[in-house]
């Protein structure tokens, strides 16, 4: 019998009056908030403004959710459409159900939209979200904790968490591989913000060193999880997907390292760069002050056109004066 074991909530939602408060959704808005906050410090130590990454997070965490969703919808369709299924239950987001890949792949998209719009780099944007990323995961995490889901092996020790009967699960105490993710992802975090430290880290090799190290846990961690899931030579199809992203991040971190060295000097340009981006300069280079130097080179041209017939005037009527007193100089 296991005498000490992690509780489980005894349900998963509150009601206040008509409107039910869930815990899974307290976690993915506190997880949503603290990435944005840590972010907005990073940005704005990296010469960014303040305001922007959130500006930008408007775009891709909608996407992140639609795209989460979408993704564990797909890879675990016979939850939704086998036999005995209802296919409504595909958009109950709250009864949990995001892919971590999925989000990340169309919060992307929706990021890119938004850097676009700002003219803004998305990989130094991506570096600068990278570890708050990994902190909303570990926030998020917990989500499955309320609904008593993500649990891994049977085991009886200390920090077991206790699984009630319910629907598609056993009454036990199990390995609580939400609480080992969110653990490795807070240590995530920290490996990424020191690493952005020591070897000041640009380009989006921050953002791919958070996925190769994310990815090196969630491999083991997938490994201990013992709910439906399917299989591709003997593995979980996660750990099939952590072992292709490990080897893109980590491909990414050497080939980049070598062509772009170093990190963005300017993160976020001046309106008037943007602007000029738009106006005609693709890449959004040329300075304001020149543009506007530019703009003045033809009223100066134009000042010194109109100061030539004036000076000419003078010059032509001395020359007349003088033609005029040459003959009085002869008469004298």
């Amino acid at each position: 019998m296991n005498l000490a074991f992690i509780p489980s909530p005894s349900t998963g939602v509150l009601h206040l009056g008509p409107i039910p408060l869930r815990g899974y959704a307290f976690c993915i808005i506190i997880g949503v908030f603290v990435a944005v906050w840590l972010g907005n410090k990073r940005w704005i130590a990296r010469g960014g403004k303040p305001g922007t990454v959130a500006d930008i997070a408007v775009w891709a965490v909608p996407f992140g959710l639609v795209g989460g969703r979408l993704y564990h919808v797909i890879t675990d369709y016979q939850l939704y459409f086998g036999e005995d299924r209802d296919w409504v239950d595909a958009f109950k987001i709250w009864e949990g159900g995001l892919g971590i890949w999925g989000a990340i792949a169309l919060g992307a998209v929706g990021a890119w939209i938004g850097c676009r719009r700002r003219g803004i780099p998305l990989p130094a944007w991506a570096d600068a979200l990278a570890p708050g990323i990994a902190l909303a995961q570990a926030c998020g995490r917990w989500g499955n904790w309320f609904n008593q889901e993500l649990y891994g092996r049977a085991t009886d020790l200390p920090w077991a968490v206790e699984i009630t009967d319910g629907p598609n699960r056993v009454a036990g105490t199990y390995h609580p591989t939400f609480l080992y993710e969110s653990l490795w992802c807070v240590g995530v975090a920290l490996l990424v913000i020191w690493a952005d430290r020591r070897f000041t880290l640009g380009h989006g090799r921050a953002f791919a060193l958070y996925v190769a190290a994310y990815c090196v846990g969630r491999g083991w961690i997938e490994y201990m999880r013992v709910d439906e899931a399917h299989h591709i030579l003997g593995l979980r199809l996660n750990v099939w997907t952590s072992i292709f992203l490990f080897v893109l991040a980590v491909t990414y971190l050497v080939l980049s390292a070598k062509l772009r060295p170093g990190r963005e000097e300017i993160v976020e340009p001046e309106p008037g760069a943007v602007a000029g981006a738009k106006d005609g300069d693709p890449d959004g280079d040329t300075p304001a002050g020149e543009a506007g130097a530019e703009g003045e080179v033809a009223p100066a041209a134009e000042d010194e056109a109109g100061a030539d017939p004036v000076d000419s005037g003078g010059e032509a009527g001395g020359k007349d004066e003088n033609k005029a007193e040459a003959p009085g100089a002869k008469k004298l």
